[in-house]
């Protein structure tokens, strides 16, 4: 019904910078929250960042001043600008979105596949 589609993950050296992108597809008829969470080995999945539909952005406190969060609401697109890229940052990156969709009267969370994020040298 609804699907979200991850793309630009990849391997970049420390110091390096990646673009993430999520388009929605589907029945939909409002997107409110969208946001990015990544999970590293052996780790628990962690928020990284959201961008309400009126494009407030939050971040995580390990990225901030580093990533940027934004979205284009026509294309129901979100994307995760990501510099200074560290070690730390090598994770499984999800999409994650709060969608409407046609014929509901209330929204629900939709998740990504997930595209791998490696920081190394």
């Amino acid at each position: 019904q609804v699907q979200l589609v991850e793309s630009g993950g990849g391997l970049v050296q420390p110091g390096g910078s990646l673009r993430l992108s999520c388009s929605a597809s589907g029945r939909i008829s409002s997107i409110n929250v969208m946001g990015w969470a990544r999970q590293a080995s052996g780790k628990q999945r962690e928020l990284v960042a959201f961008i309400t539909s009126g494009d407030s952005a939050n971040y995580a406190d390990s990225v901030k001043g580093r990533f940027t969060i934004s979205r284009d609401n026509a294309k129901n697109t979100v994307y995760l600008q990501m510099n200074s890229l560290k070690p730390e940052d090598t994770a499984v990156y999800y999409c994650n979105a709060e969608v409407r969709p046609i014929g509901y009267l209330y929204p629900s969370d939709y998740w990504g596949q997930g595209t791998q994020v490696t920081v190394s040298s």
